[in-house]
């Protein structure tokens, strides 16, 4: 790792951590349904899989009118609680009763994303929650702005595997120039962060590091997050076979004990001509994580470079034109945005 981003060596937790909103983010095909599993498997942190809301609400605010008006901050909660797309069922919880605490909440959107996750940590009976989502990199800022004091951790994996893995999935619908791009894309946003940040809401750790020792990761991950471990965090299969569903055949192995099968397995996954390609992209990005060159990589042609450089400035051009649709919307929104949650309590007043 370069000496100017935190390590996991240098974790710090502190007091006024605990409590806090944790978002666990990294390229797709990164570990990142591990890492949630293993801190769901705290007793006192609750991490569902992937919801389908956060960020789609947060780009729909606009549309939601004041929500100081009750009326409005129903349509809000409705919204959340009965659309398939938002995956609210997967949760577990009775939408009436979660609309209807969003409804007598805070008039902000945060408060009303943060108390469904407020519910979802009361279930288990937990005072802490967490969202996990890998795209979630690419809007640190969104969430910063909902949840100012929120913590992330990031979750890095061999670029090469992540890779191979995307282009085995039956939902990635892109090339090997987009999957290249998004490791890529990744490892820098976690720099900015790192930098951004400070050692007391970002961290950083390697997947191959916590499957190798977990215990010990997880120990300075507990650390900087202000919690106790719990050797629970070590059998995140119990959890998986309860709530990973069974339709998600790519997430079978967390039903299984924590295992290093698959580190460097995209030797045998990936085309040489790939593997080129994807270390020419990442230069010294894979060297900064202790990642070794390949022996069988082909040198990348020039008709694929500049594929990728296509790709690339597609993907960059794309990233501004959200941007600039969010400044936008923020000279229009109708309430602020952050949550007005007490960090030390489970339910809003009335």
């Amino acid at each position: 790792m370069s000496p100017g981003r935190m390590s996991p060596g240098r974790a710090a937790g502190g007091d006024g951590t605990s409590g806090r909103p944790l978002f666990v983010i990294g390229c797709p095909r990164s570990g990142t349904t591990l890492l949630q599993l293993m801190l769901h498997s705290h007793p006192r942190i609750a991490v569902p899989a992937e919801t389908r809301f956060v960020l789609q609400a947060y780009l729909s605010r606009c549309e939601f009118g004041d929500l100081t008006d009750r009326d409005n901050r129903r349509v809000l909660a409705e919204w959340i609680t009965t659309r398939k797309e938002t995956k609210f069922h997967d949760l577990g919880l009775d939408a009436d009763e979660v609309a209807a605490e969003i409804v007598e909440g805070p008039p902000t959107l945060g408060s009303a994303v943060g108390l469904v996750f407020r519910a979802y940590a009361r279930r288990f009976g937990r005072p802490r929650w967490g969202d996990k989502r890998p795209s979630y990199f690419r809007h640190a800022g969104t969430l910063l702005r909902m949840f100012p004091d929120a913590q992330f951790v990031h979750l890095v994996r061999d670029g090469r595997d992540c890779v191979a893995s995307l282009l085995e999935m039956p939902w990635y619908k892109q090339d090997v120039y987009h999957a290249i791009c998004a490791w890529r894309e990744s490892i820098d946003t976690g720099h900015r962060l790192a930098a951004r940040l400070g050692p007391d809401t970002y961290y950083e750790l390697q997947y191959e590091r916590l499957v190798a020792d977990p215990a010990d990761e997880l120990i300075r991950l507990c650390t900087f997050l202000g919690e106790d471990f719990d050797p629970a965090m070590l059998q995140p299969q119990d959890i998986a076979e309860k709530t990973v569903p069974k339709q998600k055949r790519w997430h079978d192995r967390t039903r299984s004990a924590i295992s290093q099968g698959r580190i460097g397995s995209w030797a045998q996954r990936l085309e040489p001509w790939e593997i080129g390609l994807a270390e020419n992209a990442f230069g010294d990005r894979l060297g900064e994580y202790g990642y070794e060159p390949s022996e069988i990589a082909a040198r990348p042609s020039p008709r694929h470079l500049a594929r990728l450089a296509r790709t690339g400035a597609h993907r960059r051009a794309s990233v501004r034109k959200a941007d600039l649709k969010d400044r936008w919307q923020r000279r229009y929104e109708p309430n602020p945005v952050a949550s007005l949650l007490a960090a030390d309590s489970y339910k809003t007043s009335s």
